[in-house]
């Protein structure tokens, strides 16, 4: 089942008057279940493709389907209200709330969602433990190592439900350890829940670990690799 079908996008800004297209005519769908790396050098689109299809960047041409809906034709707001219920996001720089607990930043969302405090308290609890941080739940994040806080977004990003998760550059901050151990975890999450990971990555572990790889050069997809296919 198509999970995300992108169609005909661009992403174009003007440089000195001159148009650069960030995103060039990427045409692309999703299976649901999928872990997928986009892969390309700096400035290849990656991010900038990654904000559009989580409703963080607008496109100038094109369509982005998620779950049946076309999210251009979506206002700020339901598409504010859409992302939170259907969109986990991973950011490079972790983006959690300082003044909150590891714990009390994974119930954050579903406090906005309106899910009552037994509940949150429950899934923040258990996703805390699937990603082994259930003794430090109640640290802060700067109790916390960068490998650490980055599991804490991990389950965050998981805590709403959301149809996929989006990782910009995940691993970018972290070491060899902590990658492994982040990626393990998501790994299994993706085989075990059938949740659907997208990533923008330069690291080779990550493109190690996926199981599609779509590479992009000047905004344009130059190849698609499924890894179960060949």
């Amino acid at each position: 089942m198509k999970i995300i079908e992108i169609k005909n996008l661009y992403k174009t800004y003007e440089d000195n008057s001159v148009p650069v297209h960030a995103v060039n005519g990427v045409d692309l769908s999703i299976e649901e279940g999928e872990f997928t790396a986009i892969v390309g050098p700096s400035g290849s689109g990656k991010t900038t493709l990654l904000n559009i299809v989580g409703g963080l960047d607008n496109a100038t041409e094109g369509s982005v389907f998620i779950d049946g809906v076309d999210i251009s034709k979506l206002s700020s707001r339901k598409m504010t209200d859409f992302r939170m219920h259907k969109i986990g996001f991973v950011f490079q720089a972790y983006n959690l709330i300082p003044v909150l607990t590891a714990k009390e930043n994974v119930e954050f969302v579903m406090h906005l969602q309106g899910e009552k405090k037994a509940k949150r308290d429950a899934r923040a609890s258990e996703l805390l433990k699937a990603v082994g941080l259930g003794t430090m739940m109640d640290r802060r994040p700067s109790k916390l190592s960068g490998g650490q806080q980055q599991r804490v977004a991990v389950a965050r990003a998981l805590a709403s439900k959301p149809k996929f998760v989006l990782a910009d550059e995940p691993t970018a901050n972290l070491d060899s350890k902590s990658t492994e151990n982040l990626l393990d975890i998501m790994e299994q999450l993706n085989k075990e829940e059938k949740i659907t990971f997208i990533f923008s990555t330069h690291d080779q572990r990550v493109v190690n670990k996926a199981r599609r790889v779509v590479m992009l050069e000047d905004g344009k997809i130059k190849s698609d690799l499924n890894k179960n296919q060949g």
